[in-house]
């Protein structure tokens, strides 16, 4: 066993690796603009670009509690994948084709981040290699195959159904008995990205004040300790974190989600996983993983710790409980048995977004100019992109610069979403929720039953999933 030391917290590994950023400065005082946006993370910064792109006079201020790339795009799972929170949902209540525009928007979106990131001259180590989500157990396998087929229904033509031996030659993992693989995704560099994109948007002229926290969002204000920024429209884009504004306790859930970084694999082990492909992987868990090959050689693999903190708090710095960098740890050797001795360099945690009912939404109310993105439910890296393209030309329609287009009639535009239960039922639910995914997953991997554990969907009908 190695004897590396653990690194817990200091916000996340890819910090650790990148460095923070130099500082920005907060908020000198009130100010006006024409378009603020709270929030300096993906959703932020990429509306942002877009808007400013679009109509280079804007006056646009952004305003970051912390710094840029300090919450979930800071800390994610390097997944720019073309999932989307809702798609199904939306299927239901629209009808199909609705929601396969959605989806195809999305496989776009993976392209576009890609193209944008060439164009600034951003790296962020990004690699094209796909998505391969495996399945382990019967019942993940009978989950992964009615997955494939509703991707293919929504017009995935180039995803593949492959068997054991076929996933094999593209990452031996222990056990896996099939897997599906889309080429719409990408594994990147999460700080890299966020840094990178917010020096492109203060090089086009957009000014970011840091360490500036907005306490209240109301028609044409952004409130901040250090002066208030008026502006016709003002954008919430603060994901996991919008619990702590005035009035948004119960909107979004902020979800704990929490990594791993082993040390850099010897050659000789990486020969025996495979993995020259780079895909991004996950699986079919009911309680699921994710999980990359760094560009440096590491495996950074993530799942739910302690799913949420009772009254919508939020860490600081990232730092985890030790059972659940074991219980990450336990899951690495199930999937890579040779692992077993491989020290664990880093590990942190983050919240991400989770609405009422799995949802992601984005919105623009022309009656106060307030408009709002996220509900990302962890797929965020590509959603928040496509979220702020759609933000820019719900603004210029609104502007009168602008008619609808085809990202203004998706059917997650002005989604409608009821809030969360007040505590303590909030709480107990979603530890609920969680307890009952892990029981079902040790069912599932002990009985060997091709079917989903009832405890898994009972606790899938109670959530609105």
């Amino acid at each position: 066993m190695s004897t590396t030391a653990t690194v817990n917290g200091g916000i996340s590994f890819w910090y650790a690796q990148e460095g923070t950023p130099a500082p920005r400065e907060p908020l000198p005082g009130d100010t006006t603009a024409d378009v603020c946006i709270v929030g300096g993370g993906y959703t932020g910064l990429w509306t942002a670009y877009y808007l400013k792109k679009a109509v280079p006079f804007l006056n646009i201020t952004v305003l970051e509690a912390k710094f840029c790339g300090y919450g979930a795009s800071g800390r994610n799972g390097g997944w720019l994948y073309n999932g989307i929170a809702g798609r199904d949902r939306h299927a239901r209540v629209h009808g199909h084709e609705p929601a396969a525009r959605l989806q195809q928007a999305m496989n776009h979106t993976v392209t576009e981040v890609i193209d944008v990131c060439a164009t600034e001259g951003i790296d962020a180590d990004i690699h094209r290699g796909g998505v391969l989500e495996v399945a382990l157990t019967p019942a993940q396998l009978t989950r992964l195959k009615e997955f494939h087929a509703r991707e293919l229904a929504f017009g995935e033509k180039e995803r593949e159904l492959l068997g054991a031996r076929e996933t094999a030659e593209r990452i031996r993992v222990f056990g896996a008995v099939g897997s599906s693989w889309t080429p719409h995704g990408a594994r990147l560099h999460p700080a890299k990205l966020a840094k990178g994109l917010a020096a492109a948007v203060e090089a086009l002229g957009v000014t970011i004040h840091e360490s500036t926290p907005v306490t209240e969002i109301k028609p044409k204000h952004a409130v901040t300790p250090y002066g208030t920024v008026r502006a016709p429209y003002v954008l919430r884009c603060t994901e996991g974190f919008t619990a702590s504004l005035t009035g948004q306790r119960r909107t979004w859930l902020p979800m704990n989600s929490s990594m791993i970084a082993t040390d850099p694999l010897p050659d000789a082990l990486w020969d025996e996983i495979g993995w020259t492909g780079l895909e991004t992987l996950g699986d079919m868990a009911h309680a699921y993983m994710y999980a990359q090959r760094t560009a440096d050689g590491r495996i950074a693999l993530g799942g739910r710790g302690v799913p949420y903190r009772y009254g919508s708090k939020t860490d600081n710095d990232g730092r985890t409980q030790e059972k659940t960098i074991d219980a990450l740890r336990d899951i690495l050797t199930t999937l890579f048995p040779q692992l077993a001795g491989i020290g664990i360099a880093h590990a942190w945690s983050g919240v991400l977004g989770v609405p009422r009912d799995w949802c992601a939404t984005v919105t623009l109310d022309r009656s106060t100019g307030l408009g709002w993105a996220g509900g990302y439910v962890g797929s965020g890296v590509a959603t928040a992109n496509l979220a702020a393209r759609t933000l820019r030309d719900l603004i210029q329609q609104d502007s009168g610069q602008g008619g609808p287009t085809d990202l203004t009639t998706l059917p997650w535009v002005d989604h409608k979403v009821r809030k969360w239960e007040p505590e303590p039922l909030r709480w107990l639910g979603v530890q609920a929720m969680y307890a009952a995914y892990r029981t079902a997953d040790r069912q599932e991997s002990t009985t060997h039953t091709p079917t989903t554990a009832p405890l898994a969907r009972l606790a899938d009908h109670l959530n609105g999933r």
